[in-house]
């Protein structure tokens, strides 16, 4: 049983330590408590917990601490794959939830499983899931000076391999602040999210690269295809070199590797297999 998480990129605060040990201990956390919970849930049910603490934690660029966009809205985009069913479920551009998440992972069971804008909501709350603002006061100060015009990636993700050995995937995002309204990320497609029965991958950064080059399929396809996941992430990055992409990914294999790679340092992450490592 393995898992390893993601909080996006560290570049809105690298010069800010005390931020940086605060993001550290978060994640190492939610990897302790979230590899916890794997011992008695599937791999699909641990990603769904492990990001709905990420999204619960205003560190974080997803759920609470989501950036705002360019018309003063939150709108959040998650996406969640099962790699045993080859199921993929996400909700796009969704507004006033505290959980996308939850709402991705409950449309893994009807066959309209993706849906956006006032039909994700309306889906929402047709299923209980009541009125909540993600906006904090930072978030609110740093629009109103549009200091989120600088360079600010980041979304949250999670890989696990369950006991039974399935795989699951699941990404979710508050978008990356002044963005036109509506602007649709990675993080609810399949080139920032997937898994199948050979490895998951979630994917952070910017999301028109990684939709560019079809970064989560294409690592997987690799693995699929015969190549290790250190492999397949290192070949398809250096395709994303080629059109100066800026990304980073999580992964596991079936085969219980795990691997992380980004394009511009610093990703940060923590992983739990027999024990816990956190980097940045």
């Amino acid at each position: 049983m393995k898992l390893i998480i993601h909080g996006g990129f560290f570049s809105e605060s690298s010069t800010n330590q005390e931020t940086k040990k605060a993001k550290q201990d978060a994640l190492a956390e939610i990897a302790t408590m979230s590899h916890a919970y794997l011992q008695a849930h599937t791999a699909l049910e641990t990603v769904a917990y492990a990001i709905k603490l990420l999204e619960d934690n205003v560190l974080f660029n997803a759920g609470l601490g989501s950036q705002i966009q360019s018309d003063g809205k939150v709108r959040l985009s998650a996406s969640v794959m099962d790699g045993k069913t080859q199921k993929f479920a996400g909700v796009i551009n969704i507004e006033d939830v505290q959980h996308p998440i939850e709402i991705a992972s409950l449309l893994l069971n009807y066959e309209d499983s993706v849906l956006s804008g006032e039909g994700a909501l309306a889906f929402a709350r047709e299923n209980g899931y009541t009125y909540f603002d993600p906006i904090i006061p930072q978030r609110l100060a740093e629009y109103e000076l549009k200091l989120n015009q600088q360079h600010r990636q980041g979304t949250v993700g999670c890989v696990a391999l369950d006991a039974a050995g399935n795989l699951a995937a699941g990404t979710s995002t508050g978008g990356k602040g002044f963005e036109i309204p509506c602007r649709v990320s990675d993080s609810a497609t399949v080139a920032g999210n997937f898994a199948n029965a050979h490895a998951g991958i979630s994917c952070t950064g910017v999301g028109e690269d990684i939709v560019s080059v079809a970064l989560s399929a294409r690592i997987v396809t690799r693995v699929t295809d015969g190549f290790t996941l250190k492999d397949a992430c290192d070949k398809s990055f250096t395709e994303l070199k080629a059109i100066d992409g800026f990304a980073g990914v999580i992964g596991i294999s079936a085969a219980g590797e795990i691997y992380h790679t980004d394009s511009h340092p610093y990703m940060v992450w923590a992983s739990f297999d027999l024990s816990l490592q956190v980097f940045n």
